[in-house]
């Protein structure tokens, strides 16, 4: 079979961990910088994309939050500590969308298996169906008739950042106007984007397509490019005039989430940090390890290539991690890619126990079952915050219910 890796560039790489420098320092000054223009600045210009190096009005704070270098109650304590709820309602509920999606995702996990083998087929097509392969070359290469379109493939494989507006417009173009399979844009995202997570990225592809919500899709128009990319780009008769929405599985019903667990503390325990959360204080604490290590999957969420900028920005995000809670003298060389290394490190160390942040569903989770699954694996614990535990269970339905417990949501948070 002919390799599915693809470079997805013609374009030299910028560098994207620079432009996004991934340690929790730059993190909260630049929370700190964006929270005087959270209010009514946000909600005026949060749907302009002004262009690559200028998305002033809007937090960029996303790549961090996919890691949780800085938590989403970190971030609404900030800005409601300058704005009233009203006045920064808009971006509350961007946040919120982040965690109405984790929340959705995690009670249906079999859409992120469907999604997957879906993948796969839709990859293995393109293999026999030149005309297939050629239009997604040419879309993740920037190599099409729309400029528009091509500006954002080389933001997006540049820069590993994309305007959430020029997000929906790319995938809208991708399905309805160049007639590709949704599964495959998702990927490309995936394999790009720095702020890309299984739950956001998955469900907001499948939303354009019309799976998520069925029947309804999203289709780009040239008017609203034009308007909120300040006439850069007008595409006129390039796009398609409908969105006939894309079929797939029925949506499952919501599964309950896992009940509350604690460590043991007479059991010889390991702690365990990943990429999905590092900020795992709220997980370690009181626990009394005897050793320390990092689990940071390479594959898993594609069967390609990931752009480097992905590994570069999550090993140096983690690195940065361990400086604050893996103490200096332990030894923090432990870092593990899959199942079979946790498991080795596991019975090097002696282990009866493991205790970690929860991680949602992905690849990370996709490991520690794997792991789970080991006969003679020790106790894993995995601790899940106080917020997503409220939250969560809450996605039942579309984020227009959702939103409905947002006040009750902050007010815990004061």
């Amino acid at each position: 079979m002919v390799d599915h890796r693809l470079s997805g560039s013609k374009w030299p790489a910028m560098d994207a961990v620079s432009t996004f420098p991934p340690d929790r320092t730059t993190a909260l000054e630049r929370l700190q910088a964006f929270v005087p223009r959270a209010g009514r600045d946000y909600a005026a210009g949060r749907n302009f994309d002004h262009g690559p190096g200028r998305h002033e009005s809007v937090s960029g704070l996303s790549p961090y939050l996919r890691c949780r270098l800085i938590t989403e109650e970190e971030v609404l304590r900030a800005v409601l500590g300058q704005h009233s709820a009203s006045a920064a309602e808009k971006f509350i509920q961007e946040v919120y969308w982040r965690t109405y999606w984790k929340g959705w995702l995690e009670l249906r996990p079999g859409v992120w298996d469907q999604y997957q083998r879906a993948l796969r087929s839709r990859l293995d097509e393109m293999q026999t169906q030149s005309g297939l392969r050629d239009r997604w070359e040419a879309a993740c290469k920037g190599e099409t008739d729309i400029d528009c379109f091509n500006a954002w493939a080389q933001e997006l494989v540049t820069t590993g950042y994309l305007h959430n507006h020029a997000r929906m417009w790319f995938a809208s173009i991708w399905i309805f106007t160049l007639g590709l399979p949704w599964e495959p844009g998702a990927d490309f995202f995936l394999r790009h984007l720095l702020d890309g997570d299984p739950a956001s990225n998955t469900l907001g592809w499948r939303w354009v397509a019309g799976i998520q919500t069925p029947g309804k899709t999203y289709l780009a128009r040239t008017s609203n490019i034009s308007k909120f990319t300040e006439g850069r780009f007008h595409p006129k008769w390039q796009l398609a005039g409908e969105a006939p929405a894309r079929a797939g599985p029925p949506v499952p019903d919501p599964l309950p989430l896992p009940g509350p667990v604690r460590p043991d503390p007479a059991l010889r325990t390991g702690l365990l940090m990943h990429e999905d959360d590092l900020s795992p204080g709220y997980a370690f604490a009181g626990c009394d390890a005897v050793a320390r290590a990092v689990l940071a999957p390479q594959t898993g969420f594609t069967p390609l290539t990931p752009a480097p900028h992905i590994a570069g920005f999550r090993s140096a995000a983690s690195l940065d991690a361990q400086t604050r809670h893996m103490p200096a003298a332990d030894d923090c060389s432990d870092v593990l890619r899959d199942a079979e290394a946790l498991m080795i490190w596991a019975q090097k160390e002696g282990l009866s126990q493991i205790v970690t942040p929860f991680a949602p569903v992905g690849p990370v989770a996709d490991q520690l079952r794997r792991f789970a699954a080991h006969e003679g694996a020790p106790r894993v614990v995995t601790m899940m915050r106080a917020t997503d535990r409220a939250a969560w269970p809450l996605a039942t339905r579309g984020f227009f219910a959702f939103r409905k417990n947002i006040p009750d949501l902050l007010s815990a948070l004061t």
